[in-house]
């Protein structure tokens, strides 16, 4: 069975944008310097061929409408699979399996396997996990994950599976977010490190997904083949998403009897316009483990708060703080215009150093200080007022901290090469000949 419905080469429009979205920022590898060691753009880094999955294509038998494209963004040796997709849940979901078949093959039968042998659990104990979650999952990622299997070809048990894996795993990360007076350009920028498990070998199959529904907020999630909860996220609101794990292994296992992070941050990403429509909806539904978050707006509200959210009754069990609070719990280390959460690890000094010249790449040079070493799968950098990520995924050469960060913007994406970018032609068909307008010709 093909992977894909068709192969062409990338338009003029498609290369240019590529060209641009393709800046590799090199991070410091310890302490952060004042300044970056080095930034380079490579020009040749635009993809040699656009992988396009579409009704009218090849493998119409089977497709369920909608479409989607599979490009990269490359650079100083690096590169990461990006896949954008528009349409229902079910659509989305059937073009990404589509597109990352041979990776989503690759990759989750045997991180199943070491899940299970290094935890000493079994498929039931998964399936359980599954089962419990699915009362408060939404929907739309139940659809999805419906599509995935179909298009990918992986049972659908696997990939529920797969998802339950954060459910059942210790993890600690870290957060920043920087806006207004703290940056160089006013505009919200937030930090994500995914301090997680190396030798699961997710980091080498990393996918940048960008989805355009047909109803809700377009949004880019960093993740790995075949998963679709959000560990972090950027939607085209301006909503940014990040996560720090506070559950220790000896509470383990965990109640799993409330929603996960993963599920519902795809919900924020497709549903918020504002900070405050994200803390209305966040401050009423029950909590799972233990959490710390960073959500960011850098759109409508232009601010971020820090929360702590642990699911034990225990009287201070949901905490959220704003910028320089005295109340924050890393406080006096605090100051106007920034959260953060970094357990410690030393983002305050450059944090203070750098107040009112942050942005993307000092905010790079800090993510990079402060992960944990030994575990550091995924770093990412959001401009929530701009749109742009800048993402670092651990692969040949080191951890994520020591890899390149490759730039994504998403007003830059034009699938169909016509000068209107995929953000502002989305899933709609306005032709109404079966192809969604970011891939019609």
């Amino acid at each position: 069975m093909r992977a894909v419905s068709s192969l062409r080469a990338p338009s003029p429009a498609i290369a240019a944008a590529a060209a641009l979205a393709v800046v590799a920022m090199t991070a410091a590898r310890a302490e952060p310097p004042a300044t970056v060691e080095k930034e380079t753009a490579i020009a040749s880094g635009a993809p040699e061929a656009l992988v396009v999955s579409r009704p009218d294509g090849a493998d119409a038998a089977g497709n369920p409408g909608g479409g989607g494209y599979r490009t990269r963004v490359a650079g100083d040796g690096a590169e990461i699979p990006v896949v954008v997709v528009g349409g229902t849940p079910r659509q989305m979901g059937w073009h990404l399996g589509r597109l990352m078949a041979a990776e989503i093959k690759a990759l989750v039968p045997p991180l199943l396997a070491k899940v299970k042998g290094s935890m000493g659990i079994d498929d039931a104990t998964l399936a359980a996990a599954w089962a419990t979650q699915s009362a408060w999952i939404d929907d739309r990622v139940e659809q999805e994950l419906v599509g995935l299997a179909e298009g990918s070809g992986v049972d659908l048990a696997l990939l529920q599976a797969v998802h339950a894996v954060p459910l059942l795993m210790p993890y600690s990360c870290s957060a920043i977010a920087a806006w207004g007076s703290a940056t160089a350009d006013g505009h919200l920028y937030q930090t994500r490190n995914l301090d997680w498990e190396l030798g699961l070998g997710a980091h080498e199959y990393p996918v940048l997904v960008v989805y355009l529904p047909a109803a809700g907020r377009a949004h880019l999630v960093p993740t790995f083949a075949g998963f679709v909860g959000a560990n972090c996220g950027l939607s085209a609101a301006g909503i940014a998403l990040s996560e720090m794990g506070d559950s220790p292994a000896t509470e383990m296992p965990y109640d799993l009897h409330a929603p996960h992070f993963t599920t519902y941050f795809r919900s924020f990403l497709y549903d918020a316009d504002s900070l405050t429509e994200v803390l209305d909806t966040f401050t009423a539904l029950e909590r799972v483990k233990k959490y710390h978050f960073v959500f960011g707006d850098g759109r409508a509200d232009r601010r971020a708060v820090k929360i702590r959210a642990h699911a034990f009754k225990d009287g201070d069990d949901l905490r959220v703080w704003t910028a320089d609070d005295p109340t924050d719990e890393l406080a006096p280390n605090v100051l106007p215009d920034v959260v953060y959460q970094d357990e410690g690890r030393g983002a305050f000094p450059h944090l203070r150093r750098h107040h009112g010249s942050l942005d993307a790449r000092k905010l790079t040079e800090v993510a990079c200080a402060i992960p944990i070493k030994g575990g550091n799968v995924l770093d990412a950098v959001f401009d929530a007022t701009d749109l742009v990520a800048w993402v670092s995924y651990a692969g040949t050469g080191g951890e994520a901290y020591e890899r390149p960060f490759l730039r994504l913007a998403l007003a830059e994406l034009d699938g169909d090469g016509d000068g209107k970018g995929d953000l502002a032609e989305g899933a709609a068909d306005a032709d109404a000949d079966g192809v969604p307008d970011f891939l019609a010709r």
